[in-house]
C-alpha cells in the first residue's frame, strides 16, 4: 500500500491551514484508502486512520523555531520509504506544498511593513530551500492572488503552481431547519425578526479591516437604515467598541466573542450578509461558508476569495476599503430583501461550486500524477 506523509505542525488545531490539512487528510484517507502518516507537534486526534508521527520544535531561540520543526520532520520523513510526501508548512522538501501562505519575505516586507528578523530570515531560508531545491513537484495555491504573489517572488514555472480553492461543506448546512435557526439566534442576542443582519467574523479584527466596516455602517446609519451587526471572533473588543460609538452605531453592533464552529453555522444562517474588509487574506474561508448559508459577500479586492466572487451577481468586490460611501450603497442594496434574493440563490450555487467533495477530487488527481511520476 502507497504510504503518504503529511506535514503541518499543528494537526486539525485552530486555523485555516490546521482545519484544511485535517479536513482534506481525512477525505483522502476514504478515497484513496492509502496509508497515511502525519509528522506534527501537535494534533488533534479524530476518528480519521492515520498514523501520528511528533515533529519536535526548537522555540529558543525563536529564530530556530521554523528550521528546527523541517529538520525533524524531515529527518524522519526520509526514514520511511514514502510514496509522497505532501507538506502544509515550510520544510526542506517535500513533492507537494499546499501554499496557506504567501511568501514570507513578502509578508513581512509588504503586508507587514517591517524589517526581517532574525526569525524572519530563518523562515524565508527554509522556503527557499524547499522551493528551489526541495524537489518538489507542484506547489497548490488556495487562491489565484496566493499563485501572482508566489510566482512574483520565486522564478519557477507557472505550470508547476496550481490553484485549489478550499471547500465548504453543506451538509452542515442543509442538516438545519434554516428558519428555526434564524428565529433562536435572534432571540438570543435580542435581535428583532425583521430587522437586516450584517456579519462579520475574524480572528484578526484590524487585519479583516472592521474599522472601515463600522465607518461603513456608520454613513448607513446616518441615512436611517435599520440593521445589525454581529461581530464574531477575537480582537481588541474595547478598541472597536470605541470607534462603533465614534460612528455613532455602537448599539446596532454586537460583539459575540470566539464562537465554535456549529455556533458559526448557525450565524450564517441566521444572517443576511457577510462583509469582510480585509488589507490582504490568501483566500477567506469564511465567504464560501457564508454563501453556503445564502449569504451575498462584501469583500475587499484583497481577498484570495474574490475568485469566487462575481460582481453583482453573488456579491461585490471593494478596491477602495476607504469609500466609505461606496461600500455603504453596496450594503444598502442588499439590505432590499427583493434585491438580495437573488443574489442569495447565486451564493448557494457558488458554495455548491465549491465543496470538499471537489477539493478532494482534484487532490487525488495530483497525489496520481506525482505517483505516477515518481514510478517513471
Amino acid at each position: 500500500m502507497r504510504k503518504i506523509a503529511v506535514v503541518i505542525p499543528k494537526y486539525g488545531l485552530v486555523g485555516g491551514a490546521e482545519q484544511f490539512a485535517s479536513e482534506l487528510t481525512g477525505r483522502l484517507v476514504s478515497s484513496t484508502g492509502y496509508n497515511f502518516h502525519v509528522y506534527a507537534n501537535r494534533w488533534e486526534k479524530s476518528a480519521t486512520p492515520v498514523t501520528f508521527h511528533r515533529a519536535p520544535i526548537i522555540t529558543f531561540p525563536k529564530f530556530l523555531t521554523t528550521p528546527s520543526f523541517a529538520y525533524f520532520a524531515g529527518r524522519d520523513i526520509r526514514r520511511n520509504n514514502f510514496s509522497l510526501v505532501h507538506s502544509h508548512e515550510r520544510i526542506f522538501a517535500a513533492d507537494i506544498f499546499t501554499l496557506h501562505g504567501i511568501p514570507h519575505r513578502y509578508w513581512i516586507h509588504n503586508i507587514r511593513r517591517k524589517q526581517m528578523s532574525l526569525y524572519d530570515l530563518a523562515t524565508a531560508r527554509v522556503e527557499k530551500k524547499l522551493v528551489y531545491e526541495g524537489n518538489c513537484k507542484k506547489f497548490v495555491a488556495v487562491s489565484s492572488l496566493t499563485k501572482d504573489i508566489f510566482l512574483q517572488e520565486y522564478r519557477i514555472d507557472p505550470d508547476q503552481v496550481a490553484v485549489i480553492h478550499p471547500g465548504v461543506d453543506l451538509n452542515d448546512y442543509a442538516s438545519q431547519d434554516q428558519d428555526s435557526v434564524r428565529n433562536s439566534i435572534r432571540r438570543e442576542w435580542g435581535i428583532n425578526l425583521t430587522d437586516p443582519v450584517i456579519l462579520f467574523a475574524s480572528m484578526n479584527f484590524e487585519i479583516k479591516g472592521l474599522d472601515d466596516v463600522l465607518f461603513s455602517l456608520g454613513r448607513l446609519k446616518a441615512q436611517n437604515r435599520k440593521f445589525k451587526l454581529i461581530v464574531a471572533g477575537k480582537g481588541n473588543i474595547s478598541k472597536y467598541k470605541k470607534l462603533a460609538q465614534e460612528a455613532q452605531i455602537l448599539s446596532d453592533v454586537i460583539f459575540t466573542g470566539p464562537v465554535s464552529k456549529e455556533k458559526m453555522i448557525k450565524m450564517y444562517l441566521a444572517g443576511d450578509l457577510y462583509i469582510m474588509l480585509s488589507k490582504f487574506d490568501t483566500f477567506g474561508m469564511v465567504v464560501p461558508e457564508a454563501m453556503a448559508a445564502g449569504l451575498p459577500v462584501i469583500i475587499s479586492g484583497n481577498v484570495g476569495a474574490k475568485d469566487i466572487v462575481q460582481e453583482n451577481k453573488n456579491g461585490f468586490i471593494v478596491r477602495d476599503t476607504s469609500d466609505s460611501d461606496y461600500i455603504a450603497a453596496k450594503i444598502a442594496l442588499l439590505l432590499d430583501e427583493n434585491i438580495r434574493r437573488p443574489f442569495s440563490a447565486a451564493a448557494r450555487q457558488t458554495a455548491a461550486q465549491n465543496t470538499w467533495d471537489d477539493v478532494t477530487r482534484k487532490y487525488a488527481a495530483l497525489y496520481e500524477e506525482i505517483l505516477a511520476g515518481n514510478r517513471r
